[in-house]
């Protein structure tokens, strides 16, 4: 097994490091313009053969194009995408997408600022430092070395100093080294500080999930009132077949159409939720089934369901017909689950403000087994309601279970929910 490195030469410090010779990659075209406007300025040399003077005022006048520029939308974007790979910062405390506000972009300007100015001298020491290091680690070993002006530059002809070359060689590559983690570690604590969300994008955030949620829910309601109703209708249909499958073959055959029929037609309705799924949530408009297909809906539900309509449902806008027919859809589900094979009604009154659901059901004799969860069906029936601004009632009314709910067609009041929570 391979011995572990120590921290100085980790993975998270070579990351770190190449972090920061990013970092003076990216400062060299502010560089090479600095040096074209101090050349200019001082008539020293060129970009590559000017003095000291030269490359240090090029860094300086460099800094500012840096600060200017990283004002710029995609910098913050490049910013985090860079100190996440590289310096270990975990996801959540970077903020995503472009700097908004004054704050954000100061912010931003920065740690860009930062980054290219540490990068640009970490990487200039790490190109330049080495090779100087090398060489003066080879002086004792090298007569050529030794009578060269390095040597008298430096004052190291007396021969003493000559072997003391080799410690201060490896003294300089462990500086060199020290000073890579320790800027490149300074870097990863201000990247949350400098990079991390602002309250304006906290607030982008949390709203991005709730729509996110509201689409879940609204996916989630489809498909339990679709495929919850189309078991229960298909497992009423069934036992009630089986019970006169040697007595009535008349009726058997309409319970094996209605069968047919529902599971066709919820199969429809679940690609379209699925398709919608795969395409993001947000890839087109969910198919769901209006008020003109509830004459097949009560068809599949059995002959123990009466439809009574009053009213043109033509008139009914699409948003209102596509709800009432999921709230009627469940109360037929809920009355397959707990009204013991009684007869239900349902009454569908239009005027010209609202449409006015109305389902009963006689009380069974015997009171049916509680469901675990409680049940979700009416919660569903009340959220709908509640987003189109009309109301929902359920509950027992003398000797009959009824389910009232108005549906405004037009913008309405604050909605209002009462009756029991789940059934």
């Amino acid at each position: 097994m391979r011995p572990p490195l120590p921290p100085l030469l980790g993975r998270r410090a070579r990351l770190r490091w190449i972090h920061l010779i990013l970092g003076g990659a990216l400062f060299m075209p502010y560089w090479l313009v600095g040096t074209v406007v101090v050349g200019m300025l001082t008539g020293e040399g060129s970009m590559f053969s000017g003095g000291l003077t030269v490359q240090l005022g090029a860094y300086a006048v460099g800094l500012p194009l840096v600060t200017v520029s990283a004002l710029f939308p995609l910098t913050r974007p490049m910013s985090v995408a860079a100190a996440r790979a590289l310096c270990g910062v975990e996801g959540d405390r970077l903020a995503d997408g472009p700097a908004r506000g004054r704050s954000a972009k100061a912010r931003t300007a920065g740690w860009f600022t930062l980054h290219l100015g540490i990068g640009a001298l970490v990487s200039g020491a790490t190109l330049a430092l080495p090779p100087f290091a090398v060489t003066v680690m080879a002086l004792p070993f090298s007569e050529s070395l030794q009578n060269s002006e390095l040597t008298s530059f430096w004052g190291l002809d007396r021969p003493w100093l000559l072997w003391a070359a080799v410690p201060a060689g490896l003294l300089m590559l462990l500086a060199l080294i020290s000073v890579a983690a320790g800027t490149g570690a300074l870097l990863a604590r201000q990247a949350p500080l400098l990079l991390g969300p602002s309250p304006a994008d906290r607030l982008a955030a949390a709203e991005r999930r709730a729509a996110e949620l509201a689409v879940r829910n609204r996916l989630a309601r489809e498909l339990h009132d679709s495929v919850g109703h189309a078991l229960s209708a298909v497992t009423l249909q069934a036992s009630a077949a089986r019970r006169v499958l040697d007595t009535d073959v008349e009726f058997v055959r309409e319970a094996l159409a209605a069968i047919e029929e529902t599971t066709r037609r919820t199969v429809g309705e679940l690609d379209s939720v699925l398709g919608l799924l795969r395409e993001g949530e947000d890839g087109g408009e969910l198919a769901a089934p209006r008020l003109d297909a509830l004459d097949a809906l009560v068809r599949g539900a059995g002959r123990q369901v009466e439809l009574t309509v009053t009213g043109a449902l033509d008139r009914v806008p699409d948003a209102v017909s596509r709800e009432a027919y999921r709230i009627v859809q469940e109360g037929l589900t809920n009355a397959a689950r707990y009204a013991g094979g009684e007869r239900v009604t349902a009454r569908l009154a239009l005027d010209d403000d609202e449409l006015e659901i109305t389902m009963e059901n006689p009380l069974p004799a015997r009171a049916p087994v509680a469901r675990p969860d409680g049940g979700r069906g009416l919660r569903g029936v009340a959220e709908r309601a509640r987003l189109l601004g009309g109301t929902s009632e359920a509950g027992r009314v003398a000797d009959v279970w009824r389910l009232a709910v108005r549906l405004p067609l037009g913008t309405a009041s604050r909605p209002g929910i009462t009756g029991e929570a789940g059934r």
